[in-house]
């Protein structure tokens, strides 16, 4: 029996693999260039875009082209779905959202582009809740709420090393006023409003991600929560961040540890860190 309202997202919501298979969440690729050369981000080698990166080369990242989506959705009603939800990241650091609008239209069956306003595991276990619903026979209407609801709920927390990399692709707006700090003063950010913003600011890396973690079980509280750790180059930080997160955290239904995109890598620079706190 095909699923009545198909799931769209794209690849900033950070899911592994084997989760979006299993959920038959369909993920449209950020683009990234370095330099002349363009490719899906899940063709980019890890490898190449860090050394990119800490080479200063010019790299950038942008939407998927609306042919891509429209063909993404194209397959949808192929497999049978009567309509489709597309839940990306928020229009405040990408056009992703305004892509999928332009192939909507272009669609037989009515297309729902949602702009979450975040990024991340946060759009990713929107995602999740979006798909959980429509498995479950959801109308279009229910996995919405689903989404959203998660949204609203769910905190952004971020880990960087630097901001330089943030400031070459634009996407620091408010957390510029961190900028020219000491370099051993390093930046927290989170989601604001749909954008990157500076949450505080922590002497050391150890201590910078000690903070998160309390500001984490904090934002938790007692009741259950979905977890992920997400980072860029940096899985000794994020494992770290994982166990003090599962020793001071008793409920939790599910814990999650992924590499960020390439896409938001591309932003956070290597070493970043960041933690999901998703409320059931």
């Amino acid at each position: 029996m095909h699923r009545r309202v198909a799931i769209v997202t794209d690849s900033t919501a950070c899911l592994p693999p084997q989760l979006a298979e299993k959920l038959g969440i369909t993920v449209a690729q950020i683009q990234v260039r370095i330099g002349d050369w363009v490719d899906d981000e899940a063709r980019v080698p890890l490898p190449r875009l860090l050394d990119a990166m800490r080479d200063q080369q010019d790299v950038a990242t942008s939407a998927p082209d609306p042919g891509a989506f429209f063909w993404t959705y194209a397959d949808a009603v192929s497999a049978g779905a009567e309509a489709i939800v597309s839940l990306h990241v928020s229009t405040g650091l990408s056009q992703t959202a305004e892509a999928a609008r332009q192939a909507a239209g272009q669609v037989q069956v009515p297309v729902h582009v949602v702009d979450t306003r975040t990024c991340g595991m946060s759009l990713g276990y929107a995602v999740v809740a979006a798909a959980t619903t429509a498995a479950a026979g959801g109308d279009v209407q229910r996995v919405i709420a689903a989404a959203q609801q998660s949204c609203r709920r769910s905190s952004e927390l971020i880990y960087v090393d630097t901001l330089e990399y943030l400031r070459r692709g634009g996407r620091i707006g408010a957390a510029a006023a961190l900028l020219g700090s000491a370099l051993s003063v390093k930046p927290l950010l989170t989601m604001a409003d749909g954008r990157i913003a500076p949450l505080d600011k922590v002497l050391g890396a150890d201590r910078a991600l000690r903070r998160i973690v309390d500001i984490a079980v904090r934002r938790a509280g007692d009741g259950e929560v979905d977890i992920a750790v997400e980072h860029f180059s940096a899985p000794e930080r994020a494992q770290s961040v994982l166990d003090q997160l599962r020793a001071k955290l008793p409920k939790v239904r599910r814990f999650l540890v992924t590499t960020v995109s390439s896409a938001i890598g591309a932003h956070v620079g290597p070493g970043a860190v960041g933690v999901t706190v998703s409320p059931v």
